[in-house]
């Protein structure tokens, strides 16, 4: 794996694949800069070399052509003050003023290209696009882990054009260095935590890491599905009806397997979907009709911690309940607390996925996680043990 790292890029243009994909208000300011700054210490490289950057991403999902919603203006403010320079930004991607830009830049220079998925070619993985924008550079650089699951032009058939000069950026090499750990070379007990609303989105995941974990605990809506295969009454409670059989499958390949399979044993549960619901505690496995599981209870708060507290790798997908109501938090809180106890303790955590990674922003402690994700379909199918085209085209 050759990274940024592995090179001087002194004089070099280096065409850099970030991940500018960030939320933005009704003003559209961007109101969580994370993924840009963890772009910064790769663009700081190549600039520290005596190289300069084009900056290339996407944002959103524009329908077709240029939409002013989407497009990358509200980057450039932000990126001028972490990198304390004039940023140059071109609206026409591949036109005369990219090419005159591109071709003036002096070292330390850094020109931001407009959201590519304003191009039906980006999608469609174009080369005789990807040639285009290669020859803007001298070397290609991704760093976009959250998009190197898809088979685009700009993670993907860019790479293909600079066979012997294309690198990982600092952060997806961290990104696949922690995650190969994760896969291959995790100390046990391990630990996984599997929550979020449905089962038939983590069922690869489940698959692959059967045979590597010693406990399972399930959260979120997807384990009403699991107490459905196990004959629970769960009134309410959100289920997948086609996904019954599945969950009995995963049950029985963790007996088959030995590992200590929990389903929370108890459940918050609400009159309604609402912060202003009525709300009690039961069995998950015996929720009356009219009401709907929103939290785990206590005691799978107080058993699960004592799981967590006892790992020495703990894998986070998917939070415990609805946290997104105050009611509700407390199991993902008393979760999130508990893998930071790990962590302190020596334990190797790591969580992902965007509500996740919500959760712990909100409780303050992604900064007590040994690694946070910055890939949500990505870290799935990473675990799902397959190959990412972004990542791929960097190895062949």
């Amino acid at each position: 794996m050759k990274t940024v790292a592995d090179y001087n890029f002194k004089g070099k243009k280096v065409l850099v694949r970030a991940d500018f994909n960030v939320p933005l208000n009704h003003n559209r300011q961007v109101t969580d800069d994370t993924r840009i700054r963890e772009s910064l210490p790769t663009i700081n490289k190549i600039i520290n070399d005596g190289g300069s950057v084009i900056l290339i991403s996407h944002l959103g999902r524009p329908k077709g052509g240029f939409e002013m919603d989407y497009s990358l203006t509200p980057i450039v403010p932000v990126l001028t003050k972490y990198l304390n320079k004039p940023i140059v930004f071109t609206r026409d991607l591949y036109g005369p003023r990219t090419v005159e830009e591109c071709g003036k830049l002096q070292p330390g220079d850094v020109v931001l290209l407009e959201n590519f998925r304003f191009y039906e070619e980006e999608e469609n993985a174009d080369e005789e696009f990807a040639k285009k924008i290669a020859s803007l550079g001298d070397a290609y650089v991704n760093d976009a882990f959250a998009t190197s699951h898809r088979e685009h032009m700009s993670t993907y058939t860019l790479a293909k054009f600079f066979p012997n000069d294309k690198y990982f950026g600092l952060l997806l090499a961290n990104e696949v260095n922690n995650l190969n750990k994760i896969l291959y070379s995790a100390q046990h007990p391990f630990t996984a935590i599997i929550g979020g609303a449905k089962v038939s989105t983590k069922l690869a995941v489940l698959k692959n890491l059967l045979g590597k974990i010693d406990n399972l605990i399930i959260g979120g809506g997807m384990r009403f599905t699991f107490a459905k295969a196990l004959n629970g009454k769960i009134g309410n409670s959100l289920y997948e009806e086609k996904n019954i059989k599945d969950a009995s499958e995963i049950i029985n390949a963790t007996i088959q397997h030995g590992i200590n399979l929990y389903i929370p044993e108890d459940s918050v549960v609400a009159d309604a979907f609402s912060d202003e619901a009525q709300t009690k505690i039961c069995s998950t496995f015996d929720i009356p009709e009219g009401w709907e599981g929103m939290d785990i209870g206590p005691k799978s708060i107080r058993k699960c911690a004592e799981v967590i507290n006892s790992s020495q790798t703990v894998l986070w997908n998917g939070p415990l309940g609805v946290f997104e109501m105050s009611k509700f938090r407390k199991g993902t809180k008393s979760i999130a607390i508990a893998c930071a106890n790990a962590n302190m303790k020596g334990a190797f955590t790591v969580i992902g996925g965007g509500d996740s990674i919500a959760a712990i922003n909100m409780f303050d402690l992604a900064d007590q996680f040994s690694f946070v994700s910055t890939g949500g379909g990505a870290m799935l199918e990473y675990m799902e043990g397959k190959t990412l085209p972004g990542v791929q085209a960097l190895l062949d």
